[in-house]
């Protein structure tokens, strides 16, 4: 007897077969529905999990292999064992590459069948306790660095963690240079799939015959120059992730494309004849307004609801100025590192101006501006000299271009010096330190302020 009550889904259209073999297992401990039809099956599969699915082969309209194959899409970890009184090498083969545990031929021995149906369910126990103790791990495991400590930040990273683990397709939203890629990468790492592959693809960037070539790949003699056939990038991903860079740039033709394959979880190569499955998750993103390019006939609404059944809105970096600061301290350590450079500290008169700006350019903006700093400094510290023309010149009005009320540099600089001289107890060797710059510049500030330099 089992020490805990399983359930077990019994299709075989013979009544006195169906009523011995419910009999049995129910003796052994199983919570056992029987049915006598492969489409009374589907509908349950539909509506209540199982366990362990016994069925048999030649049914009437929906046979044992269809009901295998619902059993896949339907409930992908239940375990299906078919019985049948035509067993042959080929029906068991099929059946096994089908996803089936096992195959039993007819007339088959009780004690065969509680060996098989029990060897089956310690198979199932097992992929639970392997699903939990990931579930755990994922819990445990740290968020990939998402850099910055402004509210929508935290909300975007327990967004992450909430939906990662699932299978959910997700559109990420936000401006060029904001990061999209970066938080699908983080939601890959934390999901499931993060042992498999990870492939982006901009849809932007490639012609509607090189997209198809590139996603569904091609067989060999599709076209002149295809001397052999080539695996596309979904099917490249197998088990892994997918991320749709640029959706809202997707031809329609190829938007009917991908989202027959998001439907039938299969594809067609260019050339081919013979759907090819595959097994993905698939993460878009886009600068669009993608609702309102759906609404309008700019993107087809069909697919857009298959995207969009999570969205994470990244906000531009001007509405989270409070991440600036951080994220220009870590990619200093990161470039400098790479171009082997000694290079440590931002000046607070240059980090004044970085907080201050609008970043039209976002992110991917900022990473540039600090690379061209490390690239040109010749102290350890970056300073003004180091920022391009427009980051030197800005006035009053450039600060306030983007809608924030936000104070004058000289206003920035003044506070910031002076909570610095707080902390120090006024002394202005220990501060000039902690801000990055030598004694000299702090006075030459304090001249400038008005201040008593003694």
């Amino acid at each position: 007897m089992t020490t805990q009550q399983e359930t077990l889904l019994v299709v075989e259209d013979e009544d006195l077969a169906r009523k011995n073999l419910v009999h049995i297992l129910e003796r052994e401990g199983y919570a056992v529905v029987g049915v006598e039809s492969g489409e009374k099956a589907v509908g349950l599969l539909k509506e209540r999990p199982f366990d362990l699915v016994l069925t048999d082969f030649k049914m009437g309209r929906v046979d044992g292999l269809q009901v295998l194959e619902k059993c896949r899409a339907l409930q992908p970890h239940v375990e299906v064992i078919l019985i049948t009184g035509y067993a042959t090498v080929d029906i068991a083969v099929k059946s096994m590459k089908d996803g089936a545990f096992y195959c039993i031929a007819k007339p088959y021995k009780i004690d065969q069948v509680r060996k098989i149906v029990r060897e089956a369910l310690i198979k199932r126990r097992l992929q639970l306790e392997n699903e939990r103790l990931r579930e755990e791990l994922q819990r445990s495991r740290p968020m990939p660095a998402l850099i910055g400590k402004s509210q929508a930040m935290e909300k975007i990273r327990d967004t992450i963690r909430q939906v990662a683990p699932s299978d959910t397709n997700i559109l990420i939203l936000g401006e060029s240079g904001t990061g999209k890629e970066i938080v699908a990468k983080a939601i890959h790492l934390l999901s499931n799939r993060q042992s498999k592959r990870f492939v982006a693809f901009n849809c932007g960037s490639f012609t509607e015959e090189l997209m198809a070539n590139e996603l569904f790949g091609h067989e060999k003699g599709a076209f002149t120059g295809a001397d052999r056939e080539h695996a596309g990038l979904l099917e490249v991903a197998e088990g892994g992730t997918v991320f749709l860079d640029e959706i809202g740039d997707m031809p329609f033709s190829m938007q009917i494309k991908l989202l027959r394959v998001m439907q039938e979880r299969e594809l067609m190569r260019v050339g081919g004849v013979n759907p090819v499955p595959v097994n993905v998750r698939f993460l878009a993103a886009t600068h669009r307004d993608l609702h309102e390019d759906a609404r309008t006939g700019q993107f087809r609404q069909d697919l857009y609801y298959r995207l969009n059944v999570i969205t994470i809105h990244i906000p531009p970096l001007a509405q989270r100025r409070e991440d600036i600061p951080l994220l220009a301290q870590r990619f200093l350590v990161r470039i400098a590192g790479e171009m082997k450079k000694e290079v440590n500290a931002i000046d607070a008169e240059v980090m004044d101006l970085l907080s201050g700006y609008s970043w039209p350019g976002n992110v991917r903006e900022l990473e540039n501006v600090i690379e061209r700093a490390v690239a040109l400094a010749t102290t350890p510290t970056i300073g003004v000299d180091q920022l391009p023309d427009h980051l030197c010149n800005l006035t009053i009005e450039t600060y306030r271009s983007s809608g924030d009320a936000i104070p004058t540099m000289e206003e920035q600089e003044k506070h910031y010096i002076e909570w610095v001289l707080q902390k120090t107890d006024g002394n202005k060797t220990q501060a000039a330190k902690i801000m990055g710059i030598d004694r000299v510049s702090l006075w030459r500030k304090l001249k400038r302020y008005g201040w008593d330099e003694s």
